[in-house]
């Protein structure tokens, strides 16, 4: 098969459109998909690099969260109505100041249902 200008200038569009395009997720696009949850992630915060520097200066739960349902705030906030209790964050951070707690005793060591993740 012959390949025209026109088909080189066809597969250049494509290529470009494809090294250029960026998919950005977002909270939400499947839902509030926090009721899935069974662990929740919460926060020690005198443990969290961010809280203890008062700067952004870790940030691993942030970066790694796959439903972004982390803030990149001092303290890090979760939004508990998306997240799905993966433990990534959790995983991620350095000095293990995010723990996974079984969501029926996070009722106990929270604020009710307070997106900071609560205080031990």
């Amino acid at each position: 098969m012959v390949r025209t200008e026109k088909d080189r200038l066809f597969e250049k569009r494509v290529a470009q459109g494809i090294l250029t395009c960026t998919q950005t997720p977002g909270i939400g696009e499947a839902g509030k998909t926090g009721s899935w949850r069974t662990i929740r992630p919460v926060l020690i915060p005198e443990k969290c690099l961010v809280v203890k520097s008062g700067k952004p200066t870790c940030h691993l739960c942030w970066k790694f969260c796959p439903e972004m349902t982390v803030s990149r705030t001092i303290p890090p906030v979760w939004d508990y109505d998306y997240c799905k209790g993966c433990g990534i964050c959790a995983h991620e951070c350095p000095v293990d100041a995010i723990v996974m707690v079984p969501e029926k005793e996070a009722a106990a060591c929270t604020d009710g249902d307070s997106p900071e993740g609560g205080q031990f």
